[in-house]
């Protein structure tokens, strides 16, 4: 049999250094298990935070920046303001352009004014009393013209005279219903849209110019504060950066055997350096996520004696009254019941 230390030589270095960092991880445990007593678990974690970035979707320069770093907020706060002189311009433009369209709207909608309105009723009435006359003298004409006193021409002359008497005074008529009704439909359907068109734009500014000022969505921490008074934000380029306490979670990882008997709402306690001794320095956290996939799985076959170098990612949530407690970054002690003990001297 030749020499272990001779073979050993004679593999390549990647592939030494490979076979040697393997051999640390499985001998570690790969960090993640601590200790077991009874059916509580320890495992090594950490906490993470989900930051909320707080940006306005307008680019300008900023204004006013009402908050610091390490400052609390309440939901609803204001957290800063992009200058707003154009956005205030362009409302006050699409404001008045919403009234004259009104204006135009309600001028197609009611027909002539009064005067005009009286004016043609005057001629109505003078077309009315033609009429009257000239269907007195058709009438006579009628009863000449069968006593035979006048010709068959002077009564056609009269006869005509009449009816157009009677045109004139369907015409001024129609003339007057028309100056009451105002414009045809078409136009007025016209000028609405362009009504409608200009309250969009006012929504729009009004819109635009409230996206200058930006306030805190939730109770938060400010975490960080990116820009200082006077230089130019880009749009959608966060000014404040929020931590609410809720967004607080732990992040640890359990061995392949014990995956299984963590379940998501499952209560934990998480301790960390600095704080009280003892179960009442315990933070309560509760299962939010159970990873469905292995994390750092060594590049070797599965099998059943290296199958316990795979792990999960798990997630706890404190409740928010306890987050502040929690800094990300931190070091913690995760336990954990498992309800059964098992094994980690794979």
């Amino acid at each position: 049999m030749q020499n272990p230390v001779i073979l050993l030589q004679r593999i390549p270095v990647k592939a030494r250094l490979a076979f040697l960092a393997l051999a640390l991880l499985g001998a570690a445990g790969f960090g993640v298990r601590s200790y077991i007593q009874g059916k509580t678990a320890t495992f090594q974690g950490y906490v993470e935070a989900e930051y909320v970035h707080v940006a306005s979707p307008v680019a300008g320069a900023l204004a006013e920046l009402r908050v610091r770093r390490g400052q609390q907020v309440a939901a609803g706060a204001p957290l800063f303001v992009l200058e707003q002189d154009y956005e205030r311009a362009a409302l006050a433009v699409a404001t008045h352009s919403l009234k004259q369209a009104a204006d135009r709207l309600a001028n197609v909608q009611k027909g002539q004014r009064p005067t005009e309105l009286k004016a043609i009723s005057a001629r109505l009435g003078q077309a009315n009393t033609g009429l009257n006359l000239a269907e007195t003298e058709y009438k006579r004409r009628q009863k000449l013209f069968a006593e035979r006193t006048i010709s068959a021409e002077e009564m056609d002359k009269a006869r005509t005279e009449y009816e157009l008497k009677v045109q004139q005074v369907r015409e001024m008529s129609a003339n007057l219903s028309t100056a009451k009704l105002g414009a045809r439909t078409d136009e007025i359907s016209a000028a609405q849209a362009e009504v409608e068109a200009a309250r969009a734009r006012v929504e729009q500014a009004a819109w635009t110019l409230a996206q200058k000022s930006q306030a805190a969505p939730a109770a938060a921490l400010v975490f960080d504060t990116l820009y200082s008074q006077g230089e130019w934000v880009p749009a959608g380029k966060p000014v404040a950066v929020l931590l609410p306490p809720e967004n607080i979670k732990v992040r640890f990882f359990v061995p392949e055997e014990t995956v299984g008997r963590i379940q998501v709402g499952q209560e934990a306690q998480v301790r960390f350096d600095g704080g009280a001794r003892g179960a009442a320095g315990d933070i309560a956290v509760r299962i939010s996520y159970v990873s469905a996939q292995a994390e750092y799985t060594p590049p070797i076959l599965y099998s059943s004696d290296n199958r316990a170098k795979l792990v999960f990612l798990v997630e706890a949530r404190p409740a928010p009254e306890q987050a502040p407690a929690l800094h990300p970054g931190q070091p913690v002690d995760v336990r954990i019941d498992v309800r059964q003990t098992f094994n980690t001297a794979k």
